[in-house]
């Protein structure tokens, strides 16, 4: 029994997990370390970093309570409208010859009279899609669709410019948009005017936006990764800000404007890369309603390819902090409540959280060495918690708008989280940059993000044009890396294994992210042959969810 319980005793002192919370709670160098200059310097910026991305990750757990605290304020069923108005369809296009004829087949199909309606094909391209477009538009006016092909030779203004150009021959009373890879069902317009129409306060409403969907959402493992992204911003942002009452932004696309409430707001303007947010903030700051109808779905396509994605994600964080520091000032100055000044700040600054992260990432290895002696109360106390508000919010918001789509089959939202933050993490560099150049007020073009017409899990880019260029960014991706996996070896050299998954997060979002990137450009010039791309993305990398 004696020789039994000392070969226990001996087993136990060997194993792994009982030496690692020995190291962890060993109290050896208690009162004997103490922080130099050097550490301060280190560890004061990095749990500044880590504070800032806390408090962001808390305003996640924020829009989750108010979603299921205002659950109720949602708008009710308007009643039938007698005397419909007439509307005004635009199409803003720039080189789309994949998917235009798609989107002007499923515009003609809307069961809105005819009469009462006419649809803009407003086109800004370069290449052929100029053909492809006018003579769709030829067919169906001849067919009779109230359909005209409007051309711009300049770009001046890139979307909102020609918005803002097709404005100037509208006719209608209400303005639907989409953009060129979506697909609104034949009800659509029947389904949200009736809302404006209302005579229980229809009148002070100036946008309705309803939610996107996706027909290519299992195209890739990239794809199922945007599909969680956006739900999360359609469901969760949108449902907590609009059921709240405080301020949301029309998306560019599947969307109602009152043509009254664009004119009151000053127009289109573009001088931001997200003339949507712009304009939604300086029409609700006029005192216009915006409604979100989550119900009414618009079917669209996500870009399949990673440069296209990065393109897509940087024009968002660079244009909403150009917003961020054109609204905000306008936003303080007005007689908004409290809570609707907090939460425009959240919304439009959130992006600050790339350059962050980036500063994060290069202060986790020097951190780590310089902690080494500081035990694990620490660790506890403060790591542990501000860990938990900046990180976890990110799983707990996306879940929640998966359970709501989909509450038999959100389980397996588990199994593309881990990939969803390790996504989040590889586009930082590339967003940090754009969001560092709209603080210092460094302007750039509008880089649309193309579409090659894949729907389902059918279908290929590799031989098709528009693609856009990878540049240097991947290259600083993969170094990062590379960085990440030798901090991995390096904690696991001093048995700091709790650092490890959170660490294999940084290793595989930039490996991803920039291998991706890199592997593409390579297929399409070297084992397709495809030309150069048409479609350069923007100086500032160039959305983003």
């Amino acid at each position: 029994m004696h020789t039994a319980l000392l070969l226990s005793v001996a087993l136990v002192a060997q194993n792994p997990i009982s030496h690692y919370w020995h190291k962890l709670t060993d109290r050896t160098f208690t009162g004997i370390y103490h922080a130099n200059a050097f550490d301060l310097a280190m560890m004061i910026p990095y749990f500044i970093v880590l504070l800032v991305l806390a408090v962001y990750g808390l305003h996640r757990y924020w829009l989750v309570y108010d979603y299921f605290a205002y659950s109720k304020n949602v708008p009710p069923a308007p009643p039938p409208v007698a005397n419909w108005p007439r509307v005004t369809v635009q199409l803003p296009i720039f080189n789309e010859r994949y998917v235009i004829e798609r989107l002007v087949e499923a515009v003609s199909r809307f069961d809105y009279p005819p009469d009462l309606h006419d649809v803009q094909v407003l086109d800004d391209s370069t290449d052929e899609t100029r053909d492809i477009a006018r003579a769709c538009v030829e067919r169906h006016a001849a067919q009779g669709m109230p359909i005209a092909y409007i051309h711009r030779t300049n770009r001046e203004g890139y979307k909102a410019g020609a918005l803002e150009n097709g404005l100037k021959t509208a006719k209608g009373e209400f303005v639907a948009i989409f953009d060129a890879d979506f697909l609104p069902e034949s009800d659509f317009l029947r389904r949200t005017i009736p809302y404006f129409m209302n005579p229980d306060g229809g009148g002070n409403i100036g946008m309705v936006q309803t939610r996107w969907t996706y027909l290519n959402s299992d195209y890739s493992l990239l794809t199922n990764v945007e599909t969680i992204l956006l739900d999360g911003h359609f469901v969760v942002e949108h449902g907590a800000r609009s059921r709240r009452g405080t301020f949301f932004n029309f998306n560019g696309t599947a969307g109602v404007w009152r043509r009254k409430a664009i004119d009151d707001a000053g127009g289109w303007q573009h001088d931001t890369l997200t003339e949507d947010t712009d304009l939604s903030y300086r029409s609700q700051l006029k005192g216009w309603k915006f409604l979100y109808l989550p119900q009414i779905e618009c079917a669209s396509e996500l870009p399949v390819d990673m440069n296209g994605f990065k393109a897509q994600q940087a024009r968002w964080a660079k244009g909403l902090m150009q917003t961020a520091k054109k609204i905000l000032p306008k936003v303080w100055k007005s007689d908004a409540p409290w809570h609707v000044k907090a939460e425009a700040f959240f919304h439009l600054t959130g992006n600050i959280s790339y350059p962050l992260m980036i500063l994060l990432s290069t202060m986790l290895l020097p951190a780590m060495i310089v902690r080494f002696y500081q035990g694990w109360v620490q660790m506890l106390v403060i790591d542990l918690p501000l860990f938990l508000a900046s990180t976890c919010s990110i799983s707990s918001f996306y879940l929640v708008a998966q359970r709501e789509l989909r509450p038999k089959t959100w389980q397996r939202t588990l199994l593309y989280l881990p990939f969803v933050m390790a996504t989040g993490i590889g586009i930082s560099v590339r967003n940090a940059q754009a969001v560092i150049e709209a603080l210092l007020g460094k302007k750039s073009e509008f880089a649309r993000t193309p579409k090659f017409n894949i729907e389902g899990k059918q279908g290929t880019f590799a031989k098709k044009s528009y693609k856009n260029k990878a540049g240097w960014m991947p290259y600083a991706e993969v170094l990062l890396g590379v960085y990440f996996s030798l901090t991995i070896v390096y904690a696991i050299a001093n048995e700091n294994y709790a650092t490890v998954p959170f660490l294999l997060l940084f290793v595989w979002g930039y490996l991803y992210t920039g291998s991706m990137s890199l592997g593409q450009t390579y297929f399409a010039r070297l084992r397709f042959g495809v030309n150069a791309p048409e479609m350069r993305p923007a100086t500032s990398g160039a959305p983003g969810f």
